[in-house]
């Protein structure tokens, strides 16, 4: 049983992660060109546009893929239950499946914040994949840094970033 939950949680985290991935994309207006983009419009597409017909864009906010990240996280946590032999309680599976997508947004965003810190070490230039986390992380990034103080050429932003998300997941219980 454990191997099955840890199938079904891979997949379905792998989806929540390209429809959030999306999302930010949009609300961050990322480079559409970036392959990175391309990859994540080109995988959600089958989903988002039917969706798309129903629930409109407010904004910069896609709110048809917002509305698929909870879905998916509804369903990942259906497919558990189902896989574990337990009724279902709907009520609570359906805002918690909002509680997922948030925590795998949260995820996410350490992710890339800790990938994004490592590159900023090694880099050498500007390739595609620097640009978009730059582009995604930067809007919050930059009022952070407007508050702390110049530290020697350190830039302390992502770290106080990073201790706020891991804050906020364990606040949330994600």
């Amino acid at each position: 049983m454990n191997a099955l939950n840890f199938l079904i949680t891979i997949v379905f985290d792998l989806a929540l992660m390209v429809i959030i991935l999306r999302v930010w994309l949009q609300a961050s207006r990322a480079n559409f060109y970036n392959p990175v983009s391309q990859f994540v419009v080109k995988a959600t597409n089958p989903l988002v546009l039917p969706l798309r017909r129903l629930i409109p864009t407010m904004g910069r906010l896609d709110l048809a893929t917002v509305v698929l990240a909870v879905i998916v996280g509804i369903l990942k946590l259906v497919a558990l239950y189902a896989a574990s032999g337990m009724p279902i309680p709907w009520v609570p599976v359906i805002i918690s499946g909002a509680l997922v997508a948030l925590g795998a947004f949260l995820q996410l965003l350490f992710w890339i914040l800790i990938i994004r810190a490592l590159l900023s070490w090694f880099s050498q230039g500007h390739n595609p994949m620097e640009m978009m986390l730059q582009q995604l992380t930067e809007p919050m990034l930059a009022p952070i840094r407007r508050i702390l103080p110049a530290m020697g050429g350190l830039d302390l932003s992502v770290l106080v970033l990073i201790i706020i998300v891991q804050f906020v997941r364990i606040l949330i219980g994600v």
